[in-house]
């Protein structure tokens, strides 16, 4: 009866995280077209900014507006002239961040099951970890934690399931923030950090092929035996409940084994922190 209770209250949690799935998505898209305004009217006033300043300082010319006004004037049109631009710029640039994280957030609710398609995969694991990492502090006040991350430059398009990778991503990445902050909250003068990389490893001994391989480490609490032994037995969590629902790691495994052909492998050593490995063979598009 313990058993069945238990498993009743995974399938509530599961439950409960669709339907906020659900919620989240309605509230990315509502959201993203008022910030699709922000950022066409601040390229606009850019361009307004432009001409207003070519009227009072025509290039080449001698005729400008600015002539008529004093020095001291001149100089401070051209101060704010300046400050406007890069405020402009600024909200642009701030307005594309917060779209390209909606566009994440939209990716797992509405991509096409099981769909390959050529991805930037680099792209995926920063934004993903950059998700999981300001969600951990909305929920977690005072969490905190030095990233070093590490991207393939220049790394071409790799087809994957976009949605399902950057989902194993971001569980695997939402238990290495639980681990730092497990082991931040118990030991004095810790520094937590959490080091991510993303690469293509060239055929050789390790692969018969080449492999796209994604690496997330922590210096956090660490595994047990036993828990490093039902990692990926459904319903296994050692979060208290309510904060885990056992099944992340088994659909990790799932989505790099099953779906991508890949493998997930880790190490772990109790007070020391864990890593975990994704390899994936890598398909490229087709020329």
């Amino acid at each position: 009866m313990t058993e069945i209770e238990k498993l009743q209250q995974q399938l509530q949690k599961q439950e409960k995280l669709a339907s906020l799935g659900m919620l989240s998505a309605g509230i990315a898209h509502e959201i993203q077209n008022p910030l699709n305004f922000v950022i066409n009217f601040s390229k606009l006033s850019d361009r307004l900014l432009n001409d207003l300043t070519s009227i009072f300082n025509p290039v080449g010319g001698t005729g400008g507006a600015a002539n008529q006004l004093s020095e001291n004037d001149r100089e401070n049109l051209c101060d704010i002239v300046d400050n406007l631009k890069e405020s402009m710029g600024q909200i642009a640039e701030s307005g594309e961040r917060a779209i390209s994280i909606i566009r994440s957030i939209l990716l797992i609710s509405r991509g096409k099951e099981n769909e390959r398609v050529p991805a930037d995969v680099c792209n995926i694991v920063k934004e993903y970890v950059a998700l999981s990492y300001h969600a951990m502090r909305a929920n977690h006040h005072g969490f905190n934690v030095t990233l070093h991350e590490q991207y393939q430059e220049g790394m071409p398009p790799v087809i994957v399931i976009p949605q399902d990778l950057s989902r194993a991503v971001l569980n695997v990445m939402n238990n290495a923030c639980y681990a730092v902050w497990n082991k931040q909250t118990t030991t004095d003068g810790y520094s937590p950090e959490i080091s991510v990389s993303a690469k293509i490893e060239p055929a050789g001994e390790d692969h018969a092929s080449d492999c796209l391989v994604i690496c997330i480490a922590d210096n956090g609490e660490g595994m047990t035996d036993e828990v490093k032994e039902h990692l990926f037995e459904n319903f296994y969590t050692t979060k208290p409940i309510g904060e885990g629902t056992g099944l992340g790691m088994g659909i990790i495994r799932d989505i790099i084994e099953n779906k991508h052909g890949g493998k997930v492998t880790f190490t772990s050593v109790k007070g020391e922190g864990t890593t975990f490995t994704f390899t994936i063979p890598v398909e490229r598009p087709s020329a």
